[in-house]
């Protein structure tokens, strides 16, 4: 068993905001004009391009994320991140609905399979945040809702997969479910006698600090496999001090942090952004994984970034950082048997 530190901190991190995470989910921005009006942006300028994007893709912000950005800039790189466009109307060829073919890798409901010794869990298809470039947000979530005996079956397919010894939750967002379910999940497969790590991706203690409530730490904190946190961050301007109080209490209940970014262009196309990301992650006690080239997912083509630009980043930020500061850059090539390491040095022909 991992020992860890109990975790019997208190998560205070609402501020003057009383309410629980759950409400604060439950009250997230839902519509473009509120959005507009809540940032101090004109309606006539930019209303109806946003509902054209938000009728393909719904809006969906919460407000301790929506604090963090700067009134009256359209520009603002972490409103850049959920702001419906009427670009994504726009058809391009080469970006699809499905650009990882998962349909393909699904084993059972519920659980995608396409790396050997991982295989992903579909807690949800509910999240906090509806981030405008995000590779699923073409996917069928309501065919992958998991009915009991669908649980049933996602434990026996991992308890007869032996080289299957990590198992990944994601969605949507596993943290936007609750903690009662989780602990399930987590107790369940941690005493399958070859899983030795569960892992989950997420933006929630982010873009919601609140999250991070003793239910989760506890369960965190008494889980007998390492527990391993993804955070999706993309801009500095992110962390902000609840954030950073959030993350030191689940590495506090022993969870291993590590952040996983999109290069976005209007976001963080910038070495020095990137820079300040890195370092901010680190200050956080987070480390910094990967780069991911952006998925050509159809309806985001505005936020791609082509290779050749993202390896003169990642050159300038080897310049500036030690190279543990320097997150890998990956593409996810659909049947792969891993991520592919995007060369420094192979320029485009």
């Amino acid at each position: 068993m991992i020992q860890r530190t109990p975790a019997s901190i208190e998560a205070r991190l609402s501020g003057d905001d009383n309410r629980s995470w759950q409400q604060l989910l439950s009250d997230s921005i839902t519509s473009p004009r509120e959005l507009l009006a809540r940032l101090d942006l004109p309606a006539e300028i930019w209303l109806a391009g946003a509902e054209a994007g938000h009728r393909l893709f719904p809006v969906r912000v919460p407000d301790p994320f929506l604090a963090r950005m700067e009134k009256g800039n359209p520009a603002d790189p972490l409103l850049r991140q959920v702001l419906p466009m009427d670009l994504e109307t726009n058809t391009v060829e080469g970006f699809v609905t499905d650009p990882l073919q998962e349909d393909d890798a699904i084993q059972t409901t519920g659980l995608i399979r396409k790396y050997r010794s991982r295989a992903l869990l579909m807690v949800t298809g509910q999240c906090a945040i509806n981030c405008r470039y995000c590779f699923r947000r073409h996917f069928p979530y309501d065919e992958q809702r998991l009915s009991p005996a669908d649980r049933q079956r996602v434990l026996d397919t991992l308890a007869a997969s032996p080289e299957i010894n990590e198992v990944i939750f994601s969605g949507g967002d596993p943290l936007a479910v609750n903690d009662q379910l989780l602990a399930q999940w987590a107790s369940a497969i941690s005493s399958i006698p070859h899983i030795r790590r569960i892992r989950l991706h997420t933006r929630l203690p982010v873009v919601i600090p609140q999250r991070v409530c003793n239910t989760l730490l506890k369960w965190i904190s008494s889980t007998p496999v390492q527990v391993v946190i993804v955070l999706h961050i993309n801009h500095p301007a992110e962390i902000d001090q609840p954030t950073r109080r959030a993350l030191s209490y689940l590495r506090s209940a022993g969870a291993t942090l590590l952040n996983q970014s999109v290069i976005l262009r209007g976001v963080n196309d910038d070495a020095g952004v990137l820079e300040d990301l890195s370092e901010a992650l680190f200050d956080a006690g987070v480390l910094p994984y990967y780069l991911h080239a952006f998925d050509p997912v159809a309806g985001a083509q505005h936020f791609d970034v082509s290779d050749d630009e993202a390896r003169l980043l990642v050159r300038e930020l080897l310049s500036r950082l030690p190279g543990f500061l320097v997150p890998r850059l990956v593409r996810e090539v659909p049947g792969e048997a891993t991520k592919t390491p995007i060369d420094l040095y192979s320029e485009a022909l």
